[in-house]
Parts: structure tokens; sequence; C-alpha cells
């Protein structure tokens, strides 16, 4: 019998790995059926979704081996990360879902959302007020109209599987997937590894304004350290938020 491996788990889901076969457990039952249909929708590699039985969604592994992690070192060539630059690109020009991700927040409920968090961590003694403010700062040039893109919503380099130098196997986990801006997934994907971020921009095939990239790698990193915090995980652990949040300064 395969060992079970727990692969993440929190108050909201967990995700355990027998053999060949991860099992998705989540008691929102909405997300899970959003994570269904984008994977359904998206012109890119996904799992195979292999059976559900609320609250369990069994998806079959997906071949290669991820790009690196936050806080670690990147193991991919820059030619792969080009190779997964193309196919975020091939997501974003698919017509974009329904519903809005992860990613589609409006410009006001984010901006309040900010402020709320911003002063959260201050008065949490969580982060220094300095590098808050400054990052929020930053963080304002994501604050602006774009157009709606397919966007994958929690594009962690994790979440992606590349075999070699240019065939992306996988893109897995997509529970925040939905109308989006598409300059949040690449943020998301280069988050903490900033030295491969022309190499994904390379693949990606457009311009697109570093400073909306720069902005969100702070946004995502306020939103996210007070959480990470509060379920069990370390964003002070080196090359993650907060480091993050201090290479902005």
């Amino acid at each position: 019998m395969d060992e079970v491996e727990v692969v993440v788990a929190h108050s909201e889901r967990a995700t355990l790995r027998v053999g060949d076969v991860f099992l998705k457990v989540d008691a929102d039952q909405a997300r899970v059926d959003a994570e269904v249909e984008a994977m359904s929708r998206a012109p890119v590699p996904t799992p195979e979704v292999l059976w559900r039985k609320p609250p369990v969604l069994a998806i079959a592994a997906v071949p290669g081996t991820t790009l690196g992690r936050l806080g670690g070192p990147s193991t991919g060539s820059s030619a792969a990360w080009a190779a997964a630059g193309a196919v975020i690109r091939e997501l974003h020009d698919a017509p974009p879902p329904p519903r809005p991700g992860r990613a589609g927040r409006s410009v006001v409920a984010l901006a309040a959302e900010l402020d709320d968090e911003c002063a959260l961590l201050v008065t949490n003694d969580l982060l220094p007020s300095d590098l808050v403010t400054r990052n929020r700062r930053v963080a304002e040039a994501a604050l602006r109209p774009w157009t709606p893109a397919f966007t994958h919503g929690d594009l962690q380099i994790a979440h992606v599987f590349v075999d070699g130098d240019d065939e992306v196997t996988g893109i897995i986990d997509w529970s925040e997937a939905g109308r989006g801006d598409a300059l949040y997934d690449l943020a998301t994907f280069t988050l903490g590894h900033e030295e491969h971020l022309d190499d994904v921009l390379a693949g990606y095939g457009t311009d697109v304004d570093l400073d909306v990239i720069h902005a969100w790698w702070s946004l995502r990193s306020l939103l996210s350290v007070r959480w990470l915090i509060e379920h069990g995980f370390d964003p002070f652990a080196p090359g993650c938020e907060v480091d993050v949040l201090r290479s902005r300064v």
C-alpha cells in the first residue's frame, strides 16, 4: 500500500497524495465546482479528474517537476521559465470564464482590504510600520483598471510542472481561477524569484508594466502575512513573503 503524504493542510482544505493520486478535501463545494470547471475550460495542460465524492476530489498526478518553490532555489533553466511564460500567455489569451477569480477582485474592494490588512499588521506588531507603509505605496500601482483575462489566481511556481527545458506538463490547483488581472498571475509566478522575471516575460511574448508586477509582489505579500501565520506557515522564512517586502525598500 502506498504511503499517504500530506501535501498541504489547514482549516480551509487539505490535499493528500497516495501514489499517483491526489485527494483534495474541501468543505466548500462551490470552490471545488469552480476548480473542475476551470480545468475543463483551460487551454493548457491540467490534471485528469478521476472522480468526485464530496467533499473529496481525486485527480491524477501530472508528470515532470516544478521550477522550485517560494523560499527555495529555482531548479529550472531559463528556457523552462520561458516555456512556462508562453503557456501562461496561452491561458490569458483564452476566453475568460464568467465568474471572477482571485485575481479579479474589484479595485475598490482590494484597496479596502489592503488598508485594513496594513493596519492590522502594524497594530499587531507583525511588521514594522515603515516596511508596511513603503510597500503600501508600491502596491498602489496594481490598483488600476485592467482587461479581464482567464487567470489561474494562485499561480505559484509549485503549481506548474515542466519536463526538460521546453514542455509544461501540467498546472494544478485551479480553485482560485476565473476572470482577473493577467499581471496578478505573472507576479504570483515570479514571487520571490525576481531573477527569472525576464525569462518568463520572454516566453510570455508581450510588453507588461513592470511597476504593476512589482506592485502585485508587495500587495500579495502584505495580504498574505497574517493569514500564513494564523494557518501555521512561516512568511518570515528566507526568501518568502517578508523578504519580498524587504526587497521593495
